[in-house]
């Protein structure tokens, strides 16, 4: 069996093989590699989400890993709309700073009631439904993608897992159904946004689409996006490169 929340790190940052920077941290670089050499690139979400969309989540998400990544931004989000914020905008320079949920919070990882494993792969899923959105991954797309994942290291059984689900129809009762309580309701719709930037109606229709299924107010939406915008920059202009 795979380890679920090693497979949500990679799909947020995945190493790039003989580097020490991630896909997110090196966006530009690592599509031209999986562009020129798929196998020497090795990168998950280059291969499975592209990193093509414009905009990568910045090194301060990544650091923490995906899951207190996700439930920070979904915390932050909810902390700003209980407060009656006005939804933040992305800071003048620098990295927005963003903490992984109190403990003491629902949006922690241990509060899952499911366990922290199927709450994370019930993120995955989230990820892989939204990349799905708009309809690009097509048979042809499937193919190849399988080929990828079969060089990209992450080992039969997460592989397996990941192209069941790409080939599966898109089921959100059972993708809700994954989010037992309201801070894993945002937390899934938060993962959505981070996979996808909704520039076609396609992608904006389908998170329009969930945050009604999860009934989530109009108001604390309009964090969730305001709070996922600021932690993305320009691919390949992380405002902390290693490279």
């Amino acid at each position: 069996m795979f380890d679920p929340k090693k497979l949500l790190d990679d799909l947020l940052g995945s190493q790039i093989p003989g580097t020490s920077g991630t896909v997110r941290d090196k966006a530009g670089q690592a599509v031209q590699m999986a562009k020129d050499n798929p196998l020497a690139a090795g990168a998950l979400a280059a291969v499975l989400l592209g990193t093509g969309a414009g905009r990568e989540v910045t090194g301060a998400a990544v650091k923490l890993g995906g899951l207190a990544a996700i439930g920070g931004l979904a915390y932050k989000a909810y902390q700003n709309y209980k407060a009656g914020k006005a939804p933040e905008q992305a800071p003048a320079s620098g990295e927005p700073e963003l903490l992984p949920p109190p403990k003491d919070t629902a949006f922690h990882p241990s509060q899952a009631p499911q366990g922290e494993d199927e709450f994370t792969l019930t993120l995955v899923r989230a990820m892989i439904s939204a990349a799905k959105a708009d309809g690009h991954v097509d048979d042809e797309e499937r193919k190849k993608i399988a080929g990828k994942l079969s060089l990209s290291g992450i080992g039969p059984d997460a592989e397996k897992f990941l192209m069941a689900e790409l080939e599966s129809p898109l089921d959100l009762d059972t993708l809700v159904a994954g989010a037992q309580t309201d801070a894993q309701k945002l937390e899934l719709y938060t993962a959505s946004r981070l996979t996808i930037d909704p520039d076609t109606r396609a992608e904006r229709g389908y998170l329009d689409l969930l945050a009604g299924r999860l009934g989530l107010p109009d108001a604390l939406v309009d964090h969730v996006e305001a709070t996922v915008s600021a932690a993305k920059v320009p691919a390949g202009t992380s405002p902390n490169p290693r490279w």
